[in-house]
């Protein structure tokens, strides 16, 4: 694989975020692949996957919107994905008492019991990817994923506000 070309104007940090990111994005594409395969069986794919787990996991019911700021994710990419759940019924919509137009998405009984059997395929495969790995290091490349992604947000939010 070839090198990343150096910047004169990147310093030390700089050059190592960039061996991270370009790494990260290698990664990403590996992850959403590995997670298609392992969900397809159920019908899935890694997005509808994703969302299943972001509905499941939130404190309370969210719109669309929402879901989509906490993924990091396009809200109408989201929409068109909550549409299809929402055919298959694995999610309906509900009223949103705080918001006329922007429905709450809920997780049907079927959606569950999805999501639950890719937590079942799951739970294995990522037991066998983490041997070999010491817990401090998956702790502190989670800690600077986080970090990254606050960065990335504070930019977001920057941007937006200027």
């Amino acid at each position: 694989m070839n090198e990343p070309t150096k910047s004169p104007n990147r310093t030390p940090a700089g050059e190592a975020l960039t061996d991270l990111i370009l790494g990260l994005f290698r990664v990403n594409n590996l992850t959403l692949t590995w997670g298609d395969r392992l969900v397809a069986p159920l019908g899935l794919t890694s997005a509808r996957w994703q969302i299943l787990g972001a509905i499941v996991t939130a404190e309370r019911l969210q719109p669309v919107a929402w879901l989509a700021r906490d993924l990091g994710a396009n809200r109408q990419n989201v929409q068109r994905i909550v549409n299809d759940l929402a055919t298959e019924g694995l999610v309906r919509f509900e009223p949103n008492p705080h918001h006329r137009r922007a429905h709450l998405v809920v997780l049907t009984d079927k959606g569950q019991q999805t999501y639950d059997a890719a937590i079942g395929l799951y739970d294995p495969r990522v037991n066998s990817l983490a041997e070999g790995f010491p817990i401090e290091d998956l702790e502190t490349a989670g800690r600077v994923m986080k970090a990254l992604r606050k960065k990335f947000e504070g930019e977001e939010g920057a941007e937006e506000q200027s």
